[in-house]
């Protein structure tokens, strides 16, 4: 085989490799170490509301957005959904909905000096179309109100 035919090869197996992966990210919380992606098979990004307003969240495709607590403003994050090492996301399945573990840090300043990193439940719920953060805020997989 040729020296262009074998470098060929090399290039193409890198690329598909590097275009049929998740990214995934490491992170380091109190209960260990975790691995997140913002790759899901569902439009998980957009704004989450609770009961039609505020406390809300916002999940943008790129990593990032707002988390707001009860009765606190809004504060920017990092977030993911926990996966394995190779990117495939971790879930429960329920007989309509999937539960998956979604991580969020705050990224306005370190919470006693370092990067805290919180769980919650995300769950997907398919027959109406919803999906709920903590069980209260939701966001309709299309958007539209059924």
């Amino acid at each position: 085989m040729s020296l262009k035919k074998v470098v060929l090869l090399v290039l193409l197996t890198i690329t598909i490799k590097g275009f049929g992966q998740n990214s995934v990210t490491k992170i380091n919380t109190k209960s260990g170490v975790h691995y997140h992606t913002t790759t899901v098979d569902f439009p998980i990004t957009g704004t989450y509301l609770f009961e039609g307003g505020e406390p809300k969240v916002v999940l943008n495709t790129n990593g990032t957005g707002v988390y707001q607590l009860h009765d606190q403003p809004q504060r920017p994050v990092v977030w993911g959904i926990e996966c394995n090492e190779t990117g495939e996301p971790k879930f429960i399945k329920g007989f309509d909905s999937a539960a998956y573990t979604l991580w969020y840090s705050f990224t306005d300043g370190a919470e006693n000096g370092e990067m805290a990193w919180y769980a919650v439940e995300f769950t997907l719920h398919f027959n109406s179309e919803k999906m709920f953060i903590q069980g209260e805020r939701m966001k309709l997989f299309n958007g539209e109100k059924k």
